[in-house]
């Protein structure tokens, strides 16, 4: 299981990486590894310390 830090963005909020190679099975990444158009995701608080991330299409289009 891979693990990955919790980091402080802001004042108001804080994030994780997602693994490139996680991305790229997703066809987020082009040629050179950088994030394809804009993305949206859904991220859910499910239980204590689960949250699901769910890829939102159709916004800002």
């Amino acid at each position: 299981m891979a693990l990955n830090k919790l980091r402080q963005l802001d004042q108001n909020s804080a994030g994780i990486t997602l693994p490139k190679d996680d991305l790229r099975l997703e066809g987020l990444l082009d040629d050179d590894g950088k994030l394809e158009g804009e993305h949206h995701a859904h991220i859910r608080h499910v239980d204590e310390g689960e949250w699901t991330i769910e890829l939102v299409e159709g916004i800002g289009q």
